[in-house]
Parts: C-alpha cells; sequence; structure tokens
C-alpha cells in the first residue's frame, strides 16, 4: 500500500529540514531532502525560483541562502523551504505546533 508522507494522509511532496529547526540557517550544514512520488532519479530542485543544483537526486546540502523547493513527478512542487545567512536567529522546532504544546525556543549565534 501507499505510506502517506504528510500528517494529513495528503499526496503532496514535502521538503523535510536537517537539523529539523525553523528557520533553517547556512551555518547549521542544511540538508534538505525531498519526499513524494514517482522516481527519486526525476527530482527537480529549485533556490529562488531557479532551477539549481544536482537534479535526480532527493538529498540537497544547502551552501547558499535562498528559498528552496524541490519536485517530484507524482505530487508536484514542495513547499518551499527557506535557509537565512543570519548570525543571530530565534528558532522553533520544524514540525506542526499545536497551542498548548510545550516548546523549545533556541535563540543561537
Amino acid at each position: 500500500g501507499w505510506c502517506p508522507l504528510s500528517p494529513t494522509g495528503a499526496q503532496t511532496t514535502q521538503l523535510l529540514v536537517e537539523p529539523p529547526w525553523r528557520p533553517a540557517v547556512l551555518w547549521d550544514r542544511v540538508t534538505l531532502t525531498c519526499q513524494g512520488l514517482g522516481a527519486t532519479s526525476a527530482t527537480t530542485w529549485y533556490k529562488d525560483g531557479q532551477r539549481w543544483g544536482q537534479q535526480g537526486r532527493d538529498h540537497l546540502s544547502v551552501t547558499m541562502s535562498g528559498t528552496y523547493t524541490c519536485d517530484r513527478p507524482g505530487t508536484g512542487r514542495s513547499p518551499p523551504v527557506t535557509v537565512l545567512d543570519d548570525p543571530l536567529v530565534l528558532q522553533v522546532p520544524a514540525r506542526a505546533l499545536l497551542e498548548g504544546d510545550t516548546v523549545t525556543l533556541r535563540c543561537r549565534g
């Protein structure tokens, strides 16, 4: 059977961020992983709307700040992930947060 990739079970392309904090910052050596239907070899990466990096791989090591998306033929374009080049950042976990949740914030610089 088909495995849902997002909490809602929606068939959408997802962009996972490692380490799992938002906003992502360049000096964290961020890796993006594209999850979606269709062949990994058909993955297309975009940075600031332009085709970017090595196509046909599901991982991208980020070396420049900007807004990244990926595209998989079965599920389309992912939501964007922005990687900042800020020296100081307040981060939250990169997951869905609900009112009442206990959240650890990270102030890093």
